[in-house]
């Protein structure tokens, strides 16, 4: 009999957790890992062709920053969907449904020309990579036992920064070795790639048992409104402003942040490059490192010493005049805080809501996050016509990071939670 409580960690164990793991959920972690960090491989490549997309098609900072919002404005729409039909049709499926449709208008980007050919295939790019966390997230939370769901589902979070490097690899070698003309379309195709993750997927990962015995339970009775009811609507409200600071600071700073290394920091592109590779390995130890406390400190306790983390490291980034070593430095802690923000939010938000309706309530509140998240960008753009672009990024980044330390703070403890089919 398992006596998990909320709030409670789980007796130490001295085996390295990973193997702990059976191989159901081993294959599990390996699928939505990969998934993850092949989606952020994708969505990461449009933060560093800004550049040479503004000269080449003469398009303001404005309508760049419109470039990247439209496509996480209609990622909201894609993981809504795809977590309705989650909860419908199974996790598994989906997944591997917004695995290939992301993959494909990821590499058609690279064949447009023009500022509106590019704004149509990221935004249906953008339907399919914001499906493919609302179902990895769900699957691996519900896949993994109550005292490792904080670490796995953390370190599939961890994958985006695997996928942001591979982004900022192709990006360092191909503007190295290519015309800019050629190296921007050849970032996009390489997009390709994550549609080789379906034939894993197809044979080695199943359905959670928690999802097909509550489908055997309640059948197809629940309705995805009923995350709006009284008894969920306070839930609903608060995972969705979490989901916003989150994701609002994330893509303020992320957006934006090669484009202020090589504009307002004067770095080549070489030096953008390895600028960023500081940032990215911080966010890769975040992730792991704010997963193992998710279990250890809790979820609540672990969401705000980020988010008050990441204030105070994006100011002193983008606002302080600090030197270009410092700011190599500094990097470090600034990937650590704002990417290590997202560890706890999947194993939180499965725990938060009933097995009936965790794809649509999950799927809700972290896409409802990143469609207003979607408009910090766009916003960022706008306001450094007026100051400069590093004062926009943090005013904008501060302003996320308080609404997501509110919202954690009226949201309950859920360490140690079990899943219940009956829910």
């Amino acid at each position: 009999m398992n006596t998990s409580q909320p709030g409670v960690a789980a007796p130490p164990n001295p085996r390295p957790w990973v193997l702990d793991l059976t191989a159901r959920e081993r294959s599990t972690l390996v699928a939505t890992f990969g998934g993850w960090a092949l989606d952020g491989m994708d969505v990461m490549v449009y933060s560093f062709v800004i550049p040479t997309l503004i000269a080449a098609w003469h398009i303001s900072k404005g309508q760049a920053g419109l470039l990247g919002t439209a496509a996480l404005l209609i990622s909201a729409v894609g993981g809504w969907l795809a977590g309705l039909l989650a909860d419908r049709f199974g996790r598994v499926r989906v997944l591997q449904i917004t695995i290939l449709w992301f993959a494909f208008f990821t590499f058609l980007s690279g064949f447009t020309n023009s500022f509106w050919q590019l704004l149509m295939t990221r935004g249906l790019q953008g339907l399919g990579f914001g499906g493919e966390w609302a179902v990895g997230s769900v699957l691996m939370g519900e896949a993994i036992r109550a005292q490792h769901r904080g670490k796995a589902v953390g370190t599939v979070q961890g994958g985006w920064a695997i996928g942001w490097g591979i982004a900022a690899i192709c990006y360092t070698v191909l503007f190295s070795v290519l015309p800019a003309a050629t190296a921007w379309r050849a970032m996009f195709w390489i997009g390709i790639l994550p549609a080789l993750l379906v034939f894993y997927i197809r044979r080695n990962v199943p359905e959670p048992e928690v999802f097909s015995q509550t489908r055997a339970r309640v059948g197809e009775g629940s309705h995805f409104l009923e995350i709006f009811s009284p008894a969920l609507l306070k839930t609903t409200f608060l995972t969705a402003m979490l989901a916003t600071g989150a994701q609002g600071g994330y893509y303020a700073i992320t957006t934006w942040l090669p484009t202020f290394l090589k504009t307002s920091r004067g770095l080549s592109v070489l030096n953008t490059g390895g600028y960023l590779f500081v940032v990215i390995v911080g966010s890769f130890v975040g992730y792991i490192i704010s997963a193992w406390l998710a279990d250890h400190l809790g979820r609540k306790r672990t969401l705000i010493l980020f988010a008050v983390c990441s204030f105070v490291t994006v100011t002193a980034y983008t606002f302080l005049p600090i030197s270009n070593s410092l700011m190599l430095v500094l990097g470090f802690p600034l990937g650590f805080f704002a990417s290590g923000s997202f560890s706890p939010m999947g194993a939180f938000f499965t725990e938060l809501f009933p097995s009936r309706l965790r794809g649509s309530g999950q799927g809700f509140s972290y896409n409802y996050g990143r469609a207003i998240g979607a408009l910090f960008p766009t916003s960022v753009g706008y306001l450094s016509a007026r100051i400069s672009l590093g004062h926009a990024i943090s005013a904008f980044a501060v302003t996320a990071y308080l609404i997501m330390i509110l919202a954690v703070l009226l949201l309950p403890e859920t360490r140690g939670k079990e899943l219940q089919v009956y829910e």
